[in-house]
This record gives C-alpha cells, structure tokens and sequence, in this order.
C-alpha cells in the first residue's frame, strides 16, 4: 500500500548543508535562515524517520553509518527534483518530451551513436526514441506521421527533405564460398546458382527491390546483423553497407566478389522533419547534430 511521503524535500536539502556547509550555523547562513530553524527541521527530519543521521562530536556534526546512506540517497532525490523543474520549464518553453527518430539501417551506427551522445549531452530532458527500418520503411514513417526525424533511402510527395550521405554497399561472401573458387569475374548466371540472403524491406506500402534479385535460391531476413551472420556461416551472398562488413573484411571472415559488373551500388540518405509545419526546437537541434556529425566525417 503506497503513503505519503512525511519528509519534505525542504528538510532533506537542510541536511545536505550541514554535511556540506560544516555545521548549523554554516547551513543556517547558507540558507538564509536562522540556526533554529535548520536545528529544528534537522530534529524533525530525525523524528520522522526514527534514526540518528548526526552525531555531534565537539562542535562539529557528523554522519552516522546510516545518516552517509541516506545522505546519498537524499541527493539523488534533490537533484532528480531539480530535473523535473527544469523539464518542465524547457516543455512550458515548446521542448518536446520525446523525439521519434527512424533510420534507415544503412546509416553507419557509428555516426548514429556518435550524434545521439552529442544530443543526450544537452537535451535538457528530451527523450529520443531509435527505429531503425529498411528501404521504404523510412517513407513509411513519414506518410503515417509516426516520426519526429526521419532518415532514409527517399522522400515520399509531400515532404522535403536534405541529402545526409552516400553508402555504399558491396556484394560479399564467405571467404570460402565457391563463387570465389571460379578464379574469373562473377556473373550473373554464377549467382544464380547460389543462395542469395536478402534484407526483407521494413515498409508496408510501396516496397523498394534493390540490387540483385534473379536468384531462386533466395533466404530473407529482417536485419542487416542478420543477413551479415548468415554470410559469414557460409550460408549465402549479400549485397550489404560497406561499413558495416569493413571489418569483416579486413580480419578475412568476408571477401568481396570479383563481379564482372555491379560488385557494389551506391544509395544516397536523405534526412526529413516528420511534421515540417510544426518543428519543435529539440528536434531541429538533434538534426543539426546529426547534419555536423557527418559533414566532419564525409
């Protein structure tokens, strides 16, 4: 059964400067009032919970083993206090409470992550909720207005938007694979006769088919993480985001296939406002971050 609380943040802040002023009478005049007040707040405070939090040593006042505990604990307290007022203050100024931001997976991670730690350090509050998708996933976003930002492949009628970056995807298999064991160019009739793993397009309405798809032997998955573990157990071929199999190139578990045309495809993100007549000013901050975090990378 939930009470009430009976202590008051007023007397645990009474507390804390004590400890931190040195004393009642340090706190009294670092709180503006009188050394009675703090003694009697600090007698209350000890009453309501029925423990000792000080014990006076001379003229100095110190923590009991259970006065450090509850120290801590009370500042926690003041200072999630303090967040609360200064949320409510940045929402009663138009800052949102929640950001929706939908990336296309495609989008280095690294960047992503990059700009949101930038973001997290002066959001003053705001949340922001990650989605990522694939291909028309993105539009999706925007026609159903489920978003704040949107990051993707296209700009459906209706929405503006700003070239972000180029990514670049690159057809790979395992370094065992035997589309590596023909000692020629890949063509088109090789693939055919191998598993291709395909990334099954996130998006409801209109569907995007991109890169090779003539293959019968077809396995889709749901994630680029997906698609990547099931090329490096040999399962297959893919076309994927350059930075994300770099390393798995570089350490060998991956090889890019030697195609007589079309080993790698560029796609261009661009990145939209969900709702452009009605930008709120932590929105337009995370994607002015993110706009800065790739212009000094590109």
């Amino acid at each position: 059964m939930k009470t009430h609380a009976r202590v008051t943040l007023e007397q645990w802040r009474v507390f804390q400067a004590i400890i931190e002023q040195g004393g009642y009478a340090q706190a009294a005049a670092y709180l503006h009032r009188s050394q009675s007040a703090i003694s009697y707040a600090m007698s209350r405070l000890q009453d309501q919970l029925g423990i000792s939090l000080l014990k006076i040593e001379g003229r100095k006042a110190l923590l009991t083993e259970q006065g450090q505990i509850l120290l801590n604990r009370s500042r926690q307290l003041t200072d999630e206090a303090i967040e609360i007022e200064n949320f409510a203050q940045h929402l009663s100024q138009g800052r949102e409470a929640e950001i929706k931001l939908v990336v296309d997976a495609a989008f280095p991670n690294e960047l992503l992550m990059r700009a949101l730690a930038e973001f997290a350090s002066q959001s003053k509050g705001t949340r922001v909720q990650l989605r990522e998708v694939i291909l028309s996933g993105a539009s999706d976003a925007l026609l159903s207005e489920k978003a704040e930002l949107v990051i993707g492949v296209q700009t459906p009628s209706g929405f503006l938007s700003d070239p972000l970056i180029e990514v670049e995807l690159i057809g790979v298999a395992h370094h065992n694979h035997p589309l590596h064991q023909l000692g020629r160019e890949i063509t088109s009739a090789d693939l055919a006769q191998h598993m291709h793993v395909v990334i099954q397009d996130s998006g409801e309405n209109e569907k995007m088919d991109v890169g090779w798809l003539s293959s019968q032997d077809r396995w889709t998955v749901s994630s680029i993480e997906s698609a990547l573990s099931a090329i490096e157990h040999g399962l297959g071929y893919a076309w994927l985001p350059h930075n994300r199999v770099q390393e798995a190139i570089n350490e060998e578990r991956l090889k890019p296939l030697l195609l007589e045309q079309g080993s790698t495809y560029k796609a261009f993100l661009f990145i939209s406002f969900g709702h452009p007549q009605n930008i709120g000013p932590a929105t337009r901050e995370l994607a002015n971050i993110i706009k800065k975090t790739v212009a000094n990378v590109v």
